[in-house]
């Protein structure tokens, strides 16, 4: 979606051109230079609005990378356990002295805190 400052920039602009074409051919200064300040005001206002948009878009990517990220984590984490699930099944002697010896640890960290 185009930002509404691009269209109404874009449409100053034009009108400041044509403001500051008809004051240089009638030799109006007051309307050729008020023409060249729409103009100006008129390509700020456009950029604003390009910048915008260059905003908004890069905020949809990072969300949609976000979104893939989180989602492939989760599928991740799912085969993970059913992996960790199936292990424990078929050794379950070999997963306890697996787990024990990872409590045993986590237990010597902790008291030395």
């Amino acid at each position: 979606m185009v930002d509404t400052d691009r269209i109404t920039g874009a449409s100053k602009e034009l009108g400041g051109k044509v403001q500051g074409a008809v004051g240089d051919l009638t030799g109006s200064r007051s309307d050729a230079v008020e023409g060249r300040f729409r103009e100006a005001q008129g390509s700020a206002e456009n950029l604003y609005g390009q910048a915008k948009d260059a905003v908004r878009h890069a905020a949809d990517d990072a969300y949609e990378v976000a979104e893939d990220a989180y989602e492939q984590g989760r599928r991740y984490l799912r085969g993970s356990s059913r992996e960790v699930g199936e292990y424990v099944s078929d050794a379950p002697v070999a997963s306890l002295l697996v787990a024990g010896a990872i409590g045993f640890g986590l237990g010597l960290l902790v008291s030395k805190l």
